[in-house]
């Protein structure tokens, strides 16, 4: 036994994943989870680049636990994760007494690294991945759900994204090898998986040329056992038919569809090289309707993008008018190192921006409670999350179009299925009452209506 563990994670689902996988190593290696700083051997941030208050956060964080190796020098302190790839060195200049730095493409490299350290800091970037984050143990979080990366990277070039320069070029996984670690998942009693990507529609595309998406939903639903898909994250100008399609068709990939917009200016959304315009996403939008009736449809919006006008914002607060989203993760805008958008000018006072987000915020809430009025009186199927945090003596648990519902059942279990009536819409949540329990999905009748919401997808940089 070599001692115990503390891992905190920060961003998107992509960096849960990896947390999963770090810590699946570390008990591979004999280590054993702990809740608090001081009772743990290793502690490691897994840290994110998107956000200004990011390199803030992750400082503010390794000066308290200074003061605990301080009292324990024989405790490691290890920073990874999209902030480690960026900083690299600065995070020894600030933080002299971090052990272990590893970047986005090795996380496979952290026992090594751990038993270097004993010798000294031990740091290490690469420029390349080593190995695909799912090939790696893990310890999941649930019992019933798992995270599944069919790719890593990107290949667009969003003037206010670091993603590409800290997850590198996009790398797609091979199909086969998907499909199997989804067949291990569900022999595991995992139930749903979220396939990971920082742009699913291009999955394949550096596979054969063409993009396999659709083709790999397809192949996922045949497998016995596995009852709900979902994925994120799409890029709009990749999103096409067939995936429309193969959501339609397939039993278990959910009713919902995260589909970032950034903006609802063309003007911006040029600024932002985007490569669609507001048009062609409406249409988009639109498309995934008439496929598939009352699907749940979320999206990301950055308020105060650079040179951002008050008409140009107008724009976005009518399209979100329009598109009628069941939910939105709206972001101000912060520059970020190694984006085109930092060195552009117009950037605009906080007052300012602070304003407009207050504004898209509240007709985004009024649209999310009209979308969850409908969904009162309707039964939901839900998969069971746990106790709720608002109330300790409810359950937790989520339609298949992602809406959470807080309902009374003693005894249920997480990963539970149950059906549940709707009998109260709030902005951010439904309440229900149990009506059933160990209902399965069976293959849809698009004729018939569903409940729509959402959840975070991650950050607004990442698509």
């Amino acid at each position: 036994m070599n001692g115990t563990y503390l891992i905190r994670t920060y961003g998107c689902q992509m960096n849960e994943h990896d947390s999963e996988r770090m810590a699946g190593m570390l008990e591979a290696e004999g280590y054993s989870p702990v809740d608090e700083p001081e009772e743990a051997n290793v502690v490691v941030f897994n840290t994110c680049c998107i956000r200004e208050n990011a390199d803030n956060r992750l400082y503010g964080n390794l000066g308290h636990m200074k003061a605990i190796k301080d009292h324990r020098p024989e405790m490691k302190i290890v920073v990874g994760g999209c902030l480690a790839q960026k900083d690299r060195s600065a995070i020894q200049q600030r933080a002299p007494y971090v052990d272990v730095v590893l970047g986005t493409h090795n996380l496979g490299s952290l026992p090594r690294l751990l038993r270097e350290s004993n010798e000294g800091p031990a740091f290490e970037i690469l420029e390349q991945t080593e190995t695909f984050p799912s090939a790696l143990p893990a310890r999941r979080n649930s019992v019933w759900h798992a995270w599944v990366s069919i790719s890593i990277g990107c290949n667009n070039s969003c003037t206010f994204c670091i993603v590409p320069a800290v997850r590198g070029a996009e790398i797609s996984r091979r199909p086969g090898e998907i499909a199997q670690e989804v067949q291990d998942l569900v022999d595991d009693g995992v139930i749903e998986v979220t396939l990971l990507g920082q742009n699913v529609n291009s999955y394949g595309r550096d596979l054969d040329g063409t993009p396999q998406f659709s083709r790999l939903l397809r192949m996922l639903d045949t497998i016995d056992g596995l009852e709900r898909i979902r994925f994120t994250s799409p890029h709009p100008k990749d999103f096409r038919m067939d995936t429309v399609e193969a959501m339609a068709q397939c039993r278990a990939v959910c009713e919902h569809i995260h589909l970032p917009v950034q903006s609802g200016s063309d003007s911006v959304l040029r600024r932002m090289k985007r490569a669609y315009s507001r048009t062609k996403y409406l249409q988009k939008v639109d498309m995934i309707r008439a496929a598939i009736p009352d699907v749940a449809i979320t999206t990301d919006i950055i308020v105060g993008f650079p040179g951002e006008t008050e008409q140009e914002f107008q724009d976005t607060l009518s399209l979100v008018g329009q598109a009628r989203y069941d939910a939105a993760y709206m972001f101000q805008y912060s520059p970020r190192p190694m984006t085109a958008a930092a060195e552009m000018g117009g950037h605009l006072p906080k007052e300012i921006v602070q304003e407009r987000f207050g504004r898209l915020v509240a007709l985004q809430e009024d649209i999310s409670f009209e979308r969850n009025l409908r969904a009162v009186g309707r039964v939901e199927e839900i998969v069971v999350e746990g106790a709720s945090k608002r109330d300790a003596d409810r359950l937790t648990g989520r339609t298949r179009t992602n809406k959470l519902v807080h309902f009374e059942g003693d005894g249920l279990d997480e990963g539970a299925r149950a059906g549940v009536s709707i009998v109260a819409a709030h902005r951010h949540h439904l309440d229900g009452n149990l009506i059933g329990t160990g209902a399965k999905p069976a293959r849809r009748s698009l004729s018939l209506p569903l409940v729509t919401t959402g959840s975070p997808a991650g950050c607004a940089s990442c698509n």
